[in-house]
């Protein structure tokens, strides 16, 4: 029920359709709009009919404004309807074209169409179809930018032989490539550098090794076609050093996509290829050097292509910096070791159109890892709406191969082949109207093609028959426009033509009180008389004729009218929202008799019971108690576990464990009788056995056994007594005997003998 409430109400919504939370009443979008401009504006739905005389005598200008089909109902001709529609031009729609399709001159194209122009509707949303194909052959710039850390020295010696192998992997999947290289290290200041004198000119860890003294970014080699002259001037480069471990990537990055001229980029495939073995600054570390000044994401390279402002604007932040190489159409490749590879991936996540690869130690994989990572950004196609307007939503279907993804902020297909032409729904809404023209791009990520749009809003009716001196108007007073006259008078005609005094005396007639509003706010006063919106009537535009009470979700039952908030019902029904029939047929019983069998009152034609009783017409009495005697027959049956359906005459019964205290009594079982609680439904009986008493034999039996166990149970409760007492006494008399102490000297009172003799014939064995 809950579920089928919220699809009612997404749909009355969708269809521009409102509900008063008080009073259940429905509210429609185009009602209570008095020009036509407001009613346009007001719902996609709303129309204008701007007929001569269309509206009656004592209606209001407002009940112009309905849908287009209930005005022509009405009997407005579908010429003097105003409903401005979406319109959608296509500027520049060339053809999808690539590989052998291109001639001398011709650009490869990608994306179709290049520029459209949307007349919008305010709320009433537009679609349209983006195209693209994957290019065979698409020209690719690289630019390589590798850390040159003491830590990378091994790194070094690598890179220098392999620009031949970067541009022959390239070459497999286009036939122009150029190639670029940059270095960085990290700002020379403290405490990134030492600054000591020595250390500038060699900052290698030992005097044994020789390094170039450091610098934040150098261009070393703008882009070019010639691998020989990418490997000279990568083996002209030696190694140079730092203090912390993160190094200056970040400026370096900026400065090789804002310096376009210097970098030599073209409107192609832009690759930027960082290498490093360790992090990153970011905005706010230059702070620890005393570098305050945020990036200004300019070019600063010098004469020799050194960053030179370094020492003077902060590290960019990541935000800067990814918002910068997605204007610039430039994809980025971080090639960095495995142990800040988590680092790097986490970063590639806030920086669009980036892949990351794991480095080996020396570098020697970097080809392949290119490579794989070109095919990766290259097959992942996002298509971004670019300085989106105020008031526009944009949003993107998704048509990838076998596939469509709906509803989607913007577009997005993986896997895409070359050759392969995929498709994007894209649908555009204006929320309001817009001042003028305003104007947003539809791009791919990583590449130089866009679709320019051009957005206006349909706010203006246009109707055509402006007239500042009509004759419709009585005969000139008033100004025509879209079907109503306006200016200086008062009147459907602008016939009422009256002096200061008297228009605030016909205005006071339209009030209901001294301080209330004109015609209660739902309407306009003309000529002393209110002209009511829709649905309002009464002298002062007081009545909602649509705030009656509602049965089954419809106004009066659909039984009656409603009149000022009241409802006036057909005959043979009655009640507040004519919900009830007038008859009371339902009441009697169909044997006849009394109105709710003379136990309750008839409602509605419904009986309401009084306490007690229960039924459609009252028969059942709840309450009413029920001889116990009734039913012992039955519960002697019961007890024996016979067949008791004759004598229990379809009672239920059942056993329990617990009987509240009105019960009735048998030999052998206590019960209740619960009479019916609805009607159709049959007595209860609910019953609780009743042990037999014990016999003399058994409690004598059970007294001597009782007594025998207890004093057995004695008797070796007092030898554990005893045991553990007897225990207790010989190990305090074993410690005792250990503590005595005995004198061990010679008694003073024994004498030595004086004499001692020897016998001759003794002889020891």
């Amino acid at each position: 029920m809950k579920w089928a409430c919220l699809l009612a109400g997404f749909l009355l919504q969708s269809a521009g359709v409102r509900r008063n939370q008080v009073t259940g009443a429905v509210w429609k979008p185009c009602e209570s709009r008095s020009s036509c401009e407001e009613c346009i504006e007001s719902h996609p739905d709303c129309a204008w009919c701007k007929q001569l005389n269309f509206t009656k005598a004592g209606e209001s200008d407002s009940s112009r404004c309905d849908s287009a089909e209930s005005l022509r109902q009405r009997g407005c001709a579908g010429s003097e309807i105003q409903n401005p529609r979406n319109i959608l031009d296509i500027n520049k729609d060339r053809q999808l074209r690539q590989g052998e399709e291109v001639r001398g001159g011709e650009e490869v194209v990608q994306l179709q169409p290049q520029g459209l122009t949307l007349t919008l509707r305010p709320g009433a949303p537009q679609s349209f179809t983006v195209k693209f194909k994957r290019a065979e052959g698409y020209p690719i710039d690289l630019y390589y930018l590798m850390d040159l850390s003491y830590s990378m020295k091994d790194d070094l010696e690598n890179i220098k032989k392999l620009g031949q192998e970067i541009l022959t992997a390239l070459n497999k999947v286009t036939r122009s490539v150029k190639i670029g290289f940059g270095s960085f290290v990290d700002k020379t200041v403290l405490p990134y550098v030492s600054t000591v004198k020595s250390k500038l000119l060699n900052p290698c860890p030992t005097r044994l090794d020789t390094c170039q003294p450091p610098f934040s970014f150098r261009n070393v080699l703008s882009l070019t076609e010639s691998a020989a002259l990418f490997e000279e001037r990568v083996s002209e480069q030696s190694i140079s050093g730092n203090l912390d471990s993160p190094e200056a990537g970040f400026d370096a990055m900026m400065q090789a996509a804002v310096c376009q001229r210097e970098i030599g980029w073209r409107n192609v495939t832009r690759l930027l290829v960082y290498t490093s073995d360790d992090t990153f600054h970011m905005a706010g570390d230059g702070k620890l050097g005393g570098i305050y000044f945020p990036n200004d994401g300019h070019c600063h390279l010098n004469k020799g292509g050194v960053y030179d402002r370094s020492t003077y604007y902060d590290y960019p932040s990541v935000g800067q910096l990814a918002q910068v190489l997605s204007a610039n159409n430039i994809q980025s490749i971080f090639a960095v070791t495995e142990k800040i590879y988590p680092t790097y991936q986490e970063l590639s996540r806030l920086i669009p159109k980036s892949a990351v690869g794991v480095l080996t130690s020396d570098s020697s994989n970097v080809v392949q890892l290119i490579e794989d990572a070109y095919n990766s950004l290259s097959s992942t196609i996002y298509l971004d709406p670019l300085q989106l307007p105020a008031g526009l939503s944009v949003s993107f279907d998704s048509h990838c191969g076998n596939h469509t993804v709906h509803g989607q902020r913007r577009g997005e297909c993986t896997g895409v082949k070359i050759g392969q032409e995929i498709s994007f729904t894209v649908t555009v809404t204006s929320a309001e109207c817009l001042t003028g023209s305003q104007h947003f791009t539809i791009k791919p990520q990583g590449i130089n093609e866009e679709l320019q749009v051009t957005v206006k809003t349909a706010c203006d009716c246009g109707c055509g028959d402006e007239d500042p001196s009509s004759q419709h108007c009585s005969h000139g007073n008033g100004s025509l426009h879209c079907g109503v006259c306006r200016q200086g008078r008062q009147g459907r005609h602008c016939e009422c033509q009256l002096s200061g005094d008297e228009a605030s005396d016909l205005q006071q007639s339209c009030r209901a009180g001294n301080r209330s509003t004109l015609c209660s706010g739902h309407g306009r006063c003309e000529c002393g008389a209110c002209l009511c919106d829709k649905n309002r009537g009464g002298a002062h535009c007081e009545c909602d004729h649509t705030a009656c009470p509602r049965h089954n979700n419809t106004l009066c039952g659909g039984k009656g009218e409603c009149s000022c908030g009241q409802c006036v019902c057909s005959q043979g029904f009655t009640g507040e929202a004519c919900e009830c029939p007038a008859a009371n047929t339902s009441c009697v019983p169909e044997a006849g008799g009394e109105l709710c069998s003379g136990n309750g009152t008839c409602v509605c034609n419904r009986c309401h019971c009084k306490e007690g009783y229960i039924g459609r017409h009252c028969l059942t009495c709840i309450n009413c108690k029920t001889d116990c005697q009734s039913y012992e027959t039955c519960l002697l049956c019961e007890l024996d576990e016979g067949h008791c359906e004759s004598e229990c005459k379809g009672a239920l019964r059942r056993e329990v464990k617990k009987l509240p205290e009105d019960t009735c009594i048998l030999d052998n079982a206590i019960f209740r009788v619960i009479p019916p609680r609805e009607e159709g439904s049959g007595v209860v009986i609910e019953y609780v056995r009743r042990m037999s008493p014990p016999s003399t034999l058994t409690i004598v039996g059970g007294s001597v056994s009782g007594i025998v166990f207890i004093g057995l149970l004695l008797v070796m409760l007092y030898r554990i007594i005893i045991f553990f007492y007897d225990r207790q006494e010989f190990r305090r008399f074993e410690n005792e005997r250990q503590k005595e102490k005995w004198n061990k000297d010679d008694n003073p009172l024994f004498i030595h003998a004086t004499t001692t003799v020897m016998n001759p014939n003794f002889e020891e064995s």
